[in-house]
């Protein structure tokens, strides 16, 4: 079983191959508060307003380039839509792969901090 903190110690590396179902069933458990729709690791995050949501982004970039792993991000005047997967698994095809739970479970811990 995959949990939260595994995802949080790890750093990505270059992937191939997508998971398959089972695989992100179990890293979900990890991240009750994403989910995917249409092959994407999605989760909307809400803020008060728009400096808010613009100081959320700018450290998630932070992320994602440490990360060398980059999400489609939607901003808006109090939320940021944030997805994951991976282009370059299933010979380019893309897919979710271990990478993109690592980078959810880290932006889920940001947001987290920044609103405890």
């Amino acid at each position: 079983m995959t949990k939260t903190a595994d995802l949080l110690t790890k750093k990505c590396r270059h992937q191939e191959t997508a998971l398959d179902d089972a695989q992100i069933q179990v890293h979900l458990a990890a991240l009750p508060d994403w989910h995917v729709a249409q092959g994407l690791l999605e989760r909307q995050f809400s803020f008060r307003n728009y400096y808010e949501t613009l100081a959320f982004v700018n450290a998630a970039a932070y992320i994602a380039h440490a990360e060398d792993h980059h999400p489609e991000l939607t901003v808006g005047y109090n939320r940021c839509m944030v997805r994951f997967n991976t282009h370059s698994v299933n010979g380019g095809r893309g897919g979710l792969s271990e990478n993109d739970f690592i980078c959810a479970a880290k932006v889920g811990a940001l947001f987290a901090q920044a609103h405890s």
